[in-house]
């Protein structure tokens, strides 16, 4: 079976966006800042609906702010 995994850039587009806290990434996409946490940390994939908000935030496109690979097993 494939393992698929997907990976973000929020904490360095935080960064680069004067140092946003979590807490203001949440109150602007209307989820909470442990929402943020874990999608941040890979251990929860956002709905689209939210993943599409995070982007726009940064004015980014989704594919800059979310990246899909495609492992097979060996």
């Amino acid at each position: 079976m494939a393992e698929c995994t997907i990976t973000n850039q929020i904490r360095m587009l935080r960064f680069m966006a004067g140092e946003m806290t979590q807490k203001e990434l949440a109150e602007r996409v209307g989820v909470t800042r442990q929402t943020i946490m874990a999608i941040e940390a890979a251990k929860y994939s956002p709905s689209l609906e939210v993943a599409f908000k995070i982007a726009e935030v940064f004015d980014q496109p989704l594919e800059s702010v979310f990246q899909y690979k495609h492992r097979a097993e060996p």
